[in-house]
């Protein structure tokens, strides 16, 4: 099997090319993405603007894949500092690949939604996969249309694209890139450097989280059902935990004696407010069985564990 993953240097895509390699014997993987860095031996990486839209015509028609995974994006609070990129990277990126998937025959495409899809007029509670979606960052509104363009890809041209909104996504194997949910990484980079934290969102801000390993689990396990099981082609709801930042807290403080915690809310307050707290995911447990295995105490250790082993300093 052939599959091209762009993105591959961002947090998803750093642990799904391990997880690709790992799943799949013979897989011969390509990734890509913007980047000057020095290619590995190991790995056969291409440095990839997805706005250059002749590069990714010639790299997916010259590679003949069976999968393409596009994963490229600018997140929620970057996004709001820079508009204006986040829709083009965002969406004309997104146009750039789904035109080249059809041109050139590729078999299955994975493109990533989010939480950021809802808005302040979407039930915050339990929210469903089919609702009012309001979404007030040019992320969430880019998530939102990209959605819908997937669907559109689907049912005018055929393609056999998936996509999960994901929740806020929790891994210790890279840095925090820009999220809004991304408090929920920092306090452990910053704990391993000072044991002190100071948190951008306040106390009470429940939002839907999971840890890397489902979502990596999520995605491979949607890539593999059979097509005629899957009713959305928008993007599945997909959930595993709620918690607020004290409850992640008081549950770190368990496992990590010494560690301390305020809060000083910012900009990002105002996104978090926006989304739901919890996530009903029925559809995507119905229609391809997905069930997480993470629980908040099995996260933080986790994350503890890891990001002792990276000896932050």
């Amino acid at each position: 099997m052939k599959i091209l993953l762009i993105g591959s240097e961002g947090q998803l895509g750093s642990e799904l090319s391990r997880a690709l390699r790992n799943r799949y014997q013979h897989v011969e993987l390509t990734e890509a993405d913007l980047s000057n860095k020095q290619p590995n031996k190991d790995r056969h990486f291409v440095a990839l603007d997805v706005l250059d839209r002749k590069s990714v015509l010639s790299l997916i028609e010259e590679g003949q894949y069976d999968q393409v995974y596009h994963l490229a994006a600018i997140l929620s609070a970057r996004g709001e500092a820079h508009p204006r990129q986040a829709w083009d990277i965002n969406m004309n990126g997104l146009f750039n690949v789904l035109d080249a998937c059809v041109a050139h025959g590729v078999k299955q495409v994975y493109w990533p939604s989010s939480i950021a899809a809802f808005g302040p007029g979407t039930p915050r509670i339990d929210t469903p996969q089919s609702c009012f979606m309001d979404p007030v960052t040019v992320y969430g509104i880019s998530k939102l249309s990209g959605e819908l363009c997937c669907q559109y890809y689907h049912q005018r041209f055929g393609l056999d694209i998936r996509s999960l909104r994901y929740p806020g996504i929790i891994s210790y194997a890279t840095p925090p890139g820009g999220g809004t949910t991304d408090y929920a990484v920092e306090v452990f980079y910053e704990l391993a450097k000072s044991r002190q934290y100071t948190s951008f969102l306040g106390p009470e801000s429940r939002l839907p989280m999971m840890y890397i390993d489902d979502a990596i689990k999520a995605t491979l396990d949607l890539m593999e059902a059979p097509a005629e099981k899957l009713s959305i082609h928008t993007s599945y709801n997909l959930g595993a935990i709620s918690f607020t930042p004290a409850e992640l807290f008081e549950e770190i403080g368990q496992q990590w004696p010494g560690a301390r915690f305020d809060y000083a809310p910012d900009h990002r307050q105002a996104i978090a407010d926006s989304w739901p707290a919890s996530i009903n995911d029925e559809q995507a447990r119905k229609d391809w069985g997905w069930s997480p295995d993470y629980d908040l105490k099995k996260l933080v250790s986790t994350m503890i564990e890891g990001v002792k082993s990276l000896q932050l300093s």
